[in-house]
């Protein structure tokens, strides 16, 4: 009897369109002849199964079922390919759990803490992991720009603490700058991080449960033609990554571990991507994304390449890990 898997894409984020394309790389990369897939579209408006042709069967919320004719279908377990809210940020993830459905993504709570930069950062200081010196700020709070700039220094990076794919992100030199930036970001979200600049080496690192084991990928170098890794960077071929990075094997022994102990000390599971920038040969963090880009040319699945995974086998076994 095949399995029958929910493909979740889509969300209410500015990323949604990313997710539309992830999730349909894993629909056309799973093996249909083992498994009954289901692309469903998730919006504010609606929750969809959409089918091949194009028509659409809305998906009924009490119990994540689906009606096709006379027939009611129970999901057996979700694959998650929601980049950003709901799917990022532990709100489906708590959904599924009260629903008892098995999901491909972490479990609820380190979904919220990964998708929130400040206190993804701040749980992590005490087991020593380094950051940028950083600045928050809520909406509606007074700015005081000489106190940030103070905290900080010039440049800096002011993000949006809750939004993935580089939205809501600008790179600020000035002192002029600041206000804008301070806006831009809060179009994204109401809370906002400041960070001081890190002048380094970016990499990328994959960290996925593979074959029952953790399994940290091939470390990916970032260089980006813009001035850093922002959407066009990302997604529009604005920049190189180069997996294996051209980093000192000191450097890679050190995010490897680094990677790895984080993905442990969070209680992780499936897939993460973790961004660093090394100061010598120390790695800081910047984010754990845990429903990181999925087509072909993203990141994760490249590293996954790299160490002799394709992308039937990396969807297929985040599937199995969750069943068996």
């Amino acid at each position: 009897m095949k399995k029958k898997i929910a493909i979740i894409m889509g969300g209410y984020s500015s990323e949604y369109k990313i997710s539309l394309n992830s999730g349909m790389v894993v629909y056309n990369n799973l093996d249909k002849d083992k498994f009954d897939l289901y692309p469903v579209h998730i919006f504010k408006k609606k929750w969809v199964y959409v089918n091949e042709k194009g028509d659409e069967t809305p998906i009924n919320k009490n119990d994540f079922s689906l009606k096709i004719g006379d027939e009611k279908i129970f999901f057996d377990c979700v694959f998650n390919a929601i980049h950003g809210t709901p799917g990022e940020d532990g709100l489906m993830q708590a959904y599924f759990e009260l629903l008892n459905i098995p999901h491909t993504s972490c479990d609820f709570y380190q979904s919220a803490l990964t998708f929130n930069k400040r206190d993804l950062l701040s749980v992590l200081k005490p087991y020593g992991v380094k950051s940028a010196p950083s600045y928050y700020l809520n909406k509606g709070d007074k700015i005081n720009e000489q106190e940030i700039i103070d905290t900080v220094q010039l440049p800096c990076f002011v993000k949006a603490n809750k939004a993935g794919s580089s939205f809501g992100i600008s790179k600020v030199y000035k002192k002029e700058e600041l206000q804008k930036a301070i806006d831009h970001a809060f179009k994204e979200d109401d809370e906002i991080i400041i960070e001081g600049f890190l002048d380094g080496t970016e990499v990328s690192v994959g960290v996925i449960t593979f074959k029952g084991k953790t399994k940290v990928l091939p470390i990916t170098e970032i260089v980006s033609e813009n001035d850093f890794f922002d959407y066009e960077a990302k997604y529009e071929g604005k920049s190189q990554e180069i997996t294996p990075a051209r980093i000192s094997k000191t450097q890679e022994l050190n995010v490897t571990t680094l990677a790895e102990k984080i993905y442990t000390i969070l209680k992780l599971k499936g897939f993460s991507r973790s961004e660093f920038i090394f100061i010598g040969d120390e790695p800081h963090l910047i984010e754990v994304n845990t429903t990181p880009g999925l087509t072909a040319e993203s990141i994760l699945p490249k590293q996954a390449l790299e160490a002799g995974i394709d992308l039937p086998q990396l969807f297929e076994n985040a599937i199995n890990e969750v069943l068996h």
